[in-house]
């Protein structure tokens, strides 16, 4: 068994705009997931986020490993000062044995999105987690970037792809994972799971896939102010 979350933290912004890291960690910590996929984290970014390492520091407060996907990578402001970088986190209770970070597909004018990808060895069995946040303002490049992410995780099992997606579950970008993938929440989700606006959710944008050998038993949008977007949980059984 592997409990699997999503969650885009817009950078610890919460409903009530204050930022609040230990809040989130506290989401973390409260739904009991193993694997967390995390959108909109800073890495020694701004002001915004008191110039945190947002995912080390999470990864501090929970005693989870973590890696970070930089898809946003900007100099240092100053002499001996860290990178500023904005993209992903997969934090994972269980060691990660290998990652990378693929950028995807954009067009002139938008913002870059990634794919992170870790190898987590759970009880010695090798599970793939991938994470991703698409395009935003673009759904061409949405259906470029889903092509991608196909293509990139191939046969690879186990295999778990979680995202904030921006795309509601009847656009074509979405049809392209539910053709190679299982959608978590049609199998093993109640109601509409709806994840946003967090305050009065009334969209499913942010999703649990999982390869052929992952069977979703439970999934659930969980309740929290930590972020615009709500957290999904999906408890998966992992055969090898």
């Amino acid at each position: 068994m592997l409990s699997v979350l999503t969650f885009n933290i817009r950078h610890a912004r919460g409903t009530d705009g204050v930022l609040d890291l230990a809040r989130v960690a506290g989401v973390i910590r409260d739904s009991g997931a193993d694997v967390v996929g995390l959108q909109e984290v800073d890495r020694h970014y701004s002001a915004r986020s008191d110039w945190a390492d947002q995912a080390g520091e999470l990864a501090r407060l929970l005693g989870y490993h973590a890696v970070f996907g930089a898809n946003l990578d900007r100099g240092p402001p100053a002499a001996g000062s860290p990178r500023i970088q904005y993209g992903t986190a997969i934090l994972s209770r269980y060691p990660v044995t290998a990652w990378d970070n693929t950028h995807l597909f954009r067009s002139p004018g938008h913002e870059q999105r990634g794919l992170l990808h870790a190898r987590i060895d759970v009880h010695g069995v090798p599970v793939h987690v991938y994470d991703t946040h698409l395009a935003a303002g673009s759904q061409t490049d949405r259906l470029e970037q889903t092509r991608q992410i196909t293509s990139l995780i191939g046969a690879t099992g186990p295999a778990v792809l979680v995202g904030d997606l921006n795309a509601l579950p009847d656009a074509p970008e979405i049809a392209t994972l539910d053709n190679a993938f299982t959608d978590a929440w049609p199998v093993s989700g109640e109601g509409d799971g709806s994840t946003y606006p967090a305050g009065s959710p009334d969209r499913r944008i942010d999703y649990v896939y999982a390869s052929r050998s992952v069977s979703p038993l439970v999934t659930r949008v969980l309740p929290a102010d930590a972020s615009d977007h709500l957290p999904l949980l999906s408890r998966l059984l992992v055969r090898h």
